[in-house]
């Protein structure tokens, strides 16, 4: 088994790409060894020293550290990813869910422009995002403020503020006028 590794815009944050299906839909953002409990292969990489998060996409694992080293952290997550899948283990335990993002707010009389909005983050957006090891889902809108929840290697990213004012926030405000802001969750 080849694993491959990138890096991120967040220093902190390594994204592994086993070149298998991590998650067959939705994402799945643990920040710490107890929301880990759902899943024997983060509950692994938790348990290498140093580790601080873990972050699942479709074909692709973040990893969030806290101090160290990636040359010597790296190995050992790898040891990790490549143990957990040739222990034939799924990666979330069968009862365990992804996050889907169901928690959404907006007044009903914006449910057209919501609609837009959520065209342009999953069109546009989230496969940039994802390309760095992250993911943005769409929270809220509300007096044009759209709300957004950042997670894998955007949460905590010092270039996510730069990401949401100069990326994001351009592009919706391109494409949906009544947007004039965009605020992280």
């Amino acid at each position: 088994m080849f694993i491959q590794t990138e890096t991120t815009p967040n220093p902190a944050t390594l994204k592994f790409l086993p070149g298998r299906t991590v998650l067959a839909e939705g994402t799945l953002d643990m920040r710490d060894a107890r929301a880990a409990e759902r899943s024997p292969l983060a509950q692994k990489l938790f348990g290498v020293p140093g580790v601080t998060g873990v972050f699942f996409g479709q074909d692709f694992i973040t990893v969030t550290k806290a101090a160290g080293d990636w040359a010597h952290l790296k190995p050992a997550i790898l040891g990790a990813i490549m143990e957990h899948y040739l222990s034939g283990a799924p990666t979330v335990q069968p009862d365990a869910q992804a996050e889907t993002g169901t928690d959404e707010f907006f007044d009903q009389k914006d449910e057209a422009l919501v609609a837009t909005i959520k065209e342009l983050i999953e069109t546009r957006v989230r496969p940039a995002v994802a390309y760095d090891g992250g993911d943005i889902t769409f929270r809220g809108y509300r007096d044009g403020v759209v709300f957004l929840d950042m997670k894998g290697s955007c949460a905590g990213c010092p270039s996510s503020t730069a990401t949401l004012k100069n990326g994001i926030e351009n592009l919706l405000r391109h494409f949906v006028p009544d947007v004039v802001e965009v605020r992280p969750v």
